[in-house]
């Protein structure tokens, strides 16, 4: 819908938006008491929603509400994305681009360098 026109004269220009928000991949939900939504299965196997521990960000801007789907990380990997993990990962990725690695055939020759 972007570059749709909201001025309320362009009455076709704003049909053909509707039309083309239309043609998107969309379904309509009751907001329920306490302000309770039910996402479609569809659409929250799609998103990995169906995970335990599944959440969804709510984020309110230009007049709309977007549900952004964020799938927990299990308690025995949230190691890997400890900031002190992830810098050591960035580390390890730039030494990879910048050709710092050494090949070898097997153990043996990987504890023979090592000792070295």
């Amino acid at each position: 819908m972007q570059g749709c026109a909201t001025n309320s004269s362009y009455t076709a220009l704003r049909t053909s938006c509707y039309t083309e928000f239309m043609a998107e991949d969309h379904t309509f939900v009751t907001v329920q008491g306490r302000g309770l939504i039910a996402i479609p299965t569809a659409i929250r196997r799609r998103f990995g929603l169906d995970q335990p521990g599944a959440q969804v960000e709510v984020i309110e801007r230009e007049g709309e509400i977007v549900l952004r789907p964020h799938v927990a990380v299990p308690a025995d990997q949230a190691w890997f994305w400890t900031e002190r993990w992830q810098q050591r990962e960035r580390e390890a990725d730039d030494a990879i681009a910048a050709g710092r690695i050494m090949t070898v055939e097997g153990v043996e020759e990987l504890l023979a360098d090592l000792d070295s």
